[in-house]
Formats: structure tokens, sequence, C-alpha cells
């Protein structure tokens, strides 16, 4: 199985298309797995002319897990209140290293990258950080870190779905997310079947709930990063659903507002997920932004 090392991590990761092509690095969301990109989407993207690498974020899926480190989200809200450094496994400009470190592993220069989420965030701490390893950026359904966008009408339910007691056992995590997707994903395709199978693979993969929280950390120490985008000149797409209950569409529009020429593209009806209906145009978009990038 094919990974890639940063310091003492191990970063596992799947290639899709010909290496000749240019390169997309997609970046998953919260606790997601590499498998969350299914097969057939990368499939899509493929069959635009991209070379398609999915892998797994620190602490889930195959990669390196930080279990000697226990998260505790009300002590690092407390520490962020009081104006002190939260104690943290690691950060999020920790886990845009990671994804550099697939991009070295294969010996990539320069690539496309796209976020969904947490990794919206990773992908914004790229192009603050290494604008030089990317030829363009696509922010979807994230935010900034400011604590006036982002926040949706569906948070706390949500929020207390993602920080409760976590599930113990595969079908707890079914209905956990069952739960969690009717409340912020899009309302028109909810597929209880398609989320059964999703999070079933998902769990016999690999069950690490304290990685989720874990990385949940690491994404509100981060605190705000706004004022840090406006300096970035990689070609940006930010993407956001108008439906989105978790992260409210506000967060993509100040991430649009704050990157200098950045391309706000609203999709209708979708929420805090992505279902196979939105596959097509979300492809198309990329791809399209990638052309233009290309050119510049």
């Amino acid at each position: 199985m094919p990974y890639a090392r940063n310091g003492s991590v191990d970063i596992y990761y799947e290639t899709f298309g010909d290496q000749a092509d240019p390169a997309l690095l997609l970046v998953n969301g919260l606790g997601s797995q590499a498998i969350n990109y299914d097969t057939e989407w990368c499939d899509l993207f493929v069959a635009r002319g991209f070379f398609a690498i999915r892998f797994d974020n620190r602490d889930v899926g195959l990669s390196t897990k930080f279990d000697h480190f226990t998260p505790d989200i009300g002590a690092v809200r407390q520490a962020l209140r009081e104006g002190r450094e939260p104690d943290v496994a690691y950060r999020l400009s920790d886990m845009a290293t990671d994804a550099l470190a697939v991009l070295d592993d294969l010996g990539i220069g320069r690539a496309h990258v796209m976020g969904v989420s947490l990794g919206g965030g990773i992908v914004q701490q790229l192009a603050i950080d290494h604008p030089e390893r990317l030829l363009s950026m696509t922010s979807v359904m994230s935010t900034t870190g400011d604590q006036d966008v982002g926040l949706a009408k569906g948070s706390p339910e949500a929020f207390a779905i993602l920080t409760g007691p976590p599930a113990t056992d595969r079908a707890s995590a079914i209905a956990r997310y069952q739960e969690l997707y009717r409340i912020c994903g899009s309302p028109a395709h909810y597929d209880a079947d398609r989320i059964t199978q999703m999070v079933g693979d998902a769990f016999d993969r690999c069950f690490s709930p304290a990685g989720v929280a874990r990385q949940m950390i690491a994404a509100l120490a981060a605190g705000s990063w706004s004022e840090a985008l406006r300096s970035v000149n990689v070609p940006a797409l930010v993407m956001h659903g108008d439906a989105d209950k978790l992260v409210d569409i506000s967060g993509g529009r100040r991430t649009a507002e704050c990157i200098p020429g950045a391309r706000f593209e609203v999709l209708e009806g979708m929420g805090h997920d992505y279902p196979p209906a939105y596959w097509d145009r979300w492809v198309q978009l990329v791809a399209d932004h990638a052309g233009v990038a290309a050119k510049e």
C-alpha cells in the first residue's frame, strides 16, 4: 500500500489516472476517509484530464493515529477564551504539510488542490503557507475560522451529534450519521441506503472516533485566518451549497471575499454533503477553474 511520510506521520494515499496529467489532490473533511471521494467520482475527474489523488488525513483511515493524546474540546475552547495557547496534538498547518508529503512521495512539484469542509480549511492553509506548490485551489463548504460567519441554523443539533458520545459499534455509527445528514445534508437528495453503505464501509475500514475529535480541535485552535487569505495569490474557486446547515454559506462567501480574485459559485439545494446528483456540475466547475488557472 502506498504511504507518504511527514516526519513520524505516515499518510495513506491512492491514485487514479495517468501521472503525466495535471495532478488534482483531494483533501477530506472532518473524520472523512479517502474513500469518501468515491471511486466513480474520482473517475469523473480522470475523464476530465486529471491525475486524481485521494488520501487519509492524519488520525483517520489508514494513516497514523495520535492515540497517545486524549482530546478535550472543552479545555481547548476555555484556553482560547482566556487567550492561552491550547494543548493540541497537531495543528491545521501540520495537516497541510501531510498533503504536501503525498505530493512529494509522488514526485509532484505543483498540483491543483480541492478540499471539502475541514479539507477546505486545509487547502486554504496550503495557499497561505505553500503557494508555490499549488496550480490552483478549490475550497468547498468551508469557512475562515471567523466567528461571525459560517454558523448555520442546524449547527446546534449537528454539533451535538458531532461532539456527543461517540458511536460504539457499526449500527450506532450508521444511525448517528443518518441523523446528521437528515439535519445538514442536501434536502432533496437524502439517501438512507447510500449513507448506510458509505458509513458502513468507513467503519469496516477504520473506526477512530478520538481521531475525529483531535481533528476538530486542530480546526478550533487555528482561530481566524481570514487576514492571511488576503495575501493569497493562488487562483481560487470557492463553492458552497445554499442549503448547508452545518457550515453556513456565509463562510464560503467570506472565504471568497478574502482571497483576491476568487470565484464564488453557489450550488443550489446542496447541503453539507456531496451526493452524486452534484458530481457532474462540481467536476465541470473544478475542470474549468483549472483550465483558466493554467492560462494565467
